[in-house]
Formats: C-alpha cells, sequence, structure tokens
C-alpha cells in the first residue's frame, strides 16, 4: 500500500513539474497566434481565442525571415564544424599526450566556458574595432569557435580516454597514417561524443543574442537578433517576437529528438567516466 501511495505521488510531481516546464512553451506558442490586441488587453487569455496566422504571415512575408534563418544557418553549422575538429585534435592531445595535470587541464577549461558571453561583448567589439574585421559572418563564427571549444575539449577527452591505444597502435602497423588514425579509426568510435558536442555547441551558437546583436550588420543578423528588433520604441511587439520564438526553437528541437539515442549514449559514455 506504501508503495502505491510513494509511485502514486512520485507520478504526481512529475506531472506537476511537466506542467511547469510546459506552460512558458504553451505560452509562447499561443501568443504566436493572437491579435495585438488580445495580448495587451487587461485579461489574459489562455484557452479559448480565435487563433491568427497574421504574426508568421508578415515574417514569412515582411520580416525577412529567410535572410536571418540563411545567417543563423552559416554561423551555427561552420561555427559547429570548426568547433568539433578543433575541439578533437586538442582532447586528443591532452588524452594521448603523457604529462603532469593532463586532468587538471580538460577540467580547468571547462571554467572558461562558465564566462557568460556578456562579460566577452565589449572586448569583442573593441577587438573587431581594432582590427577593421568587416565580415560579420567571420566575427561571429571565430567568438562562437572560441566560446564553445572549452566545453568541446572537456567531453571528448573523455571519450578518448575510453579508447584503448592498441587500436591506433595497430592501425599505425597496418600502414594508416596519425591523420587516417584519427578520421577513420577514432572518429567513428567517437560518433556519440560528437553528437552530444556538436548539439550543444550548435544550440549555443543558434540560441546566442548578446554577441550576435553587437557584431552583426543589417544583412548578416542573425533570428534572436531579428526577434529583439521588434522591440520598438512605440511598444513591444509581442506576437511577432513569439512567433519567431516558436520558429527559432523548432530546429534545435527537432536535431536534439532525432539524436536522443546519441545523447543519452554520448552523456553516460564519456562525460561521467572521463
Amino acid at each position: 500500500m506504501a508503495g502505491t501511495r510513494d509511485r502514486t505521488l512520485h507520478y504526481l510531481a512529475l506531472v506537476v513539474l511537466a506542467v511547469l516546464c510546459l506552460t512558458p512553451i504553451y505560452i509562447m506558442i499561443s501568443t504566436g497566434f493572437k491579435q495585438q490586441v488580445l495580448i495587451l488587453s487587461g485579461e489574459p487569455v489562455w484557452f479559448f481565442f480565435t487563433p491568427t496566422l497574421d504574426n508568421y504571415e508578415y515574417l514569412m512575408t515582411r520580416g525577412k525571415f529567410d535572410r536571418y534563418l540563411t545567417n543563423s544557418i552559416i554561423v551555427g553549422s561552420v561555427s559547429t564544424f570548426l568547433t568539433l575538429i578543433l575541439g578533437g585534435f586538442c582532447a586528443y592531445a591532452i588524452a594521448r599526450t603523457e604529462f603532469h595535470g593532463r586532468r587538471t587541464l580538460a577540467s580547468v577549461s571547462l571554467l572558461l566556458r562558465m564566462v557568460p558571453p556578456a562579460v566577452l561583448a565589449i572586448p569583442a567589439f573593441a577587438i573587431v574595432i581594432t582590427f577593421g574585421i568587416t565580415n560579420d559572418y567571420a566575427v561571429l563564427i571565430f567568438f562562437y569557435t572560441a566560446l564553445n571549444l572549452p566545453f568541446t575539449i572537456w567531453l571528448l577527452f573523455g571519450f578518448y580516454r575510453q579508447i584503448p591505444v592498441e587500436l591506433e597502435e595497430a592501425a599505425i602497423v597496418d600502414g594508416a597514417s596519425p591523420l587516417q588514425v584519427f578520421f577513420r579509426v577514432l572518429m567513428p568510435l567517437m560518433k556519440s561524443g560528437y553528437a552530444v558536442a556538436a548539439i550543444f555547441t550548435f544550440r549555443i551558437a543558434w540560441n546566442e543574442l548578446i554577441l550576435a546583436l553587437l557584431l552583426t550588420g543589417r544583412n548578416s543578423r542573425t533570428l534572436p537578433v531579428a526577434a529583439a528588433g521588434f522591440i520598438t520604441d512605440t511598444g513591444v511587439e509581442w506576437g511577432r517576437i513569439m512567433a519567431m520564438g516558436t520558429l527559432i526553437v523548432i530546429p534545435p528541437l527537432l536535431f536534439t529528438f532525432f539524436a536522443a539515442r546519441q545523447i543519452i549514449a554520448g552523456l553516460t559514455a564519456g562525460s561521467v567516466k572521463g
């Protein structure tokens, strides 16, 4: 009897937690289908209202959504690719090179990731102005890669520690070069770790606002910057902001959903044991 009661309380707690987590998402999605007048009315309307597609129609026709989407895809994809390549090389070097304090080095690198992007915004802007860098894509890709490298190194270090050195030695004996060993032997065994690193890296580059707001021009704005553009001197266009937020959430959500198995395998196999 006590076991049944405990199980019921457990499930009830999970339901309450799920409701608390999903309520902000529901508010965002539902607000995207409301008229501005309804949103700003004194009495909030939660469920029963006449939905409209005006906010999404504006984004697709006059809001230049396709341009902002292209910018976000370019910046997120290229920075993720560079982070995985550079982070993989660094993590492999730390894992395979014998020196005192290498575990500490891998862990300390994670501390650099704890620096918030807002702290780096002004120094990053000063660097761009000093060197006269005009390519907004290159600027964002560079800073996002640098921002995500510490976490990627820390994560992949744990995976490389789990791979026996004998596999590399056998491949070298068979005539494989160091690069062939890395790309043909190690990377296939590291797909779970790279999947986890890719998802976290891409999500950070996709959702980041402060650096993108400060370092992009009119033609290179990413989706979060475009959403912030609906906060104007005349008021806040909540419906368009929420519609944009809903569209921004979809790609990382789908990416995470389809790679869920790799994420679970990666988090349990590498970062915990490493």
